[in-house]
Order: C-alpha cells, then sequence, then structure tokens
C-alpha cells in the first residue's frame, strides 16, 4: 500500500493557477525570475505546494482588456485564476462601473469553468473625489461576495508606508526608478503577503 502511495505522488501534477493582471502581475521593469509570477511559484514550492503558475499579465491592461483576453487565455490545465486588474483603470479615471462590469464578465468565465479564484484589488486615490473611491474599492468587495471568491483589498499594502491607510504612499526603496512599480525586493514581500492567500486558493480546487 506504501509503494502503491508513493507512485502516487510521484506521478501527481502540479496545480495549475493562471495569474491574470497587469504590469504588476506581469513582472514589468524586473528580470524574469524577480517578477510576481516566478517568486509567487518558487515561494509556494518552498511551503511545500507543486504549482504551476501562469504568467496572464499584461503590461497596460485594465480591466475590459482582461476580459477580452481571458477565454483564450485559460486551457484546460488551469485550475484556478488569480484577478489583479484594476490599476490602470484607475491611472485613466474610468468609471468604476465599467470597471464592475469587466470584473463580473471575468468572474463569469471563472464561475463557467468551475474555477476557483483569487480576486486582488487595489485602493483608489482620493484624488478622483469620495465617490469614486468609494465605488471604486466597493467593486472588489462586492464582486467577491457576490461570486464568492477569495479577496485580497489592497495588492500594494505590503510596501504602502505605515501611514499608508491615510497617505497612499509607498516605501520608495521598495520601488523602482519609475516610483509606481515594485523592485525585487517590493514585489518579495507582496508575494509573502499574498502567498498563504493562494494556498487558500489551491485548498479549493476541485479533486481531478
Amino acid at each position: 500500500m506504501a509503494l502503491w502511495a508513493a507512485v502516487g505522488i510521484a506521478h501527481a501534477e502540479p496545480v495549475t493557477i493562471l495569474a491574470l493582471g497587469d504590469s504588476l502581475t506581469q513582472g514589468y521593469g524586473l528580470p524574469v525570475e524577480d517578477g510576481l509570477v516566478p517568486q509567487m511559484q518558487k515561494w509556494l514550492a518552498a511551503n511545500g505546494h507543486d504549482a504551476v503558475v501562469l504568467n496572464a499579465g499584461v503590461s497596460g491592461d485594465t480591466t475590459a482588456g482582461g476580459l477580452s483576453r481571458v477565454e483564450w487565455s485559460l486551457t484546460d490545465r488551469v485550475d484556478a485564476m488569480i484577478v489583479a486588474l484594476g490599476g490602470n483603470d484607475l491611472l485613466r479615471g474610468i468609471d468604476p462601473a465599467n470597471s464592475r462590469a469587466n470584473l463580473r464578465g471575468i468572474l463569469e468565465v471563472a464561475k463557467a469553468h468551475n474555477l476557483p479564484v483569487l480576486l486582488i484589488g487595489l485602493p483608489a486615490p482620493g484624488n478622483y473625489g469620495p465617490d469614486y473611491k468609494r465605488d471604486f474599492e466597493a467593486m472588489y468587495v462586492d464582486l467577491a461576495a457576490e461570486f464568492d471568491t477569495l479577496l485580497v483589498r489592497d495588492m500594494l499594502g505590503p510596501i504602502t508606508g505605515a501611514d499608508g491607510a491615510a497617505s497612499g504612499r509607498m516605501q520608495t526603496d521598495l520601488l523602482q526608478p519609475d516610483r509606481i512599480h515594485p523592485n525585487a525586493e517590493g514585489v518579495k514581500r507582496i508575494v509573502e503577503a499574498l502567498g498563504p492567500e493562494v494556498v487558500k486558493l489551491i485548498a479549493r480546487m476541485p479533486q481531478r
């Protein structure tokens, strides 16, 4: 019996997670190995999880772009999805109602494929006004509840300064020179915070 168990483990395939996102997922400005997806895969391996994380991050992508490519980004081997979109919607001041509709479309595709999802959001800056900030941030919370997804409300929280909840300022030593994208150490901190949530995502995957 022990021999057969060992054989089963030896031939078990790794789980496959599709990471759908923008430049923060894609690894903009970094050597490939320092990007979020490779660092996440290494973190999972170091914590005992045999997983392949597919990089479906496209620099500059909006929620509309994510919706347009989610279906063909999926393969039969994908077991779960990470959805981390919205930053470029913020930069362009896109109506949160449009962003919400796009994210809902992505989650509907995941539901149709019976894929568990980890939805990752971002806080909106105050310069668009309190109504925009409220509506943008609420869409992640509401959609996570509607589709029963896991939720991380602030992807960049781990590299936000101590007063970040009030100011939104980032720790500059964790950013690239553009002061927008995290450097390798910043990504490492993000991965360390997201990792346990990805483990929860793996636990939600249906048995194959």
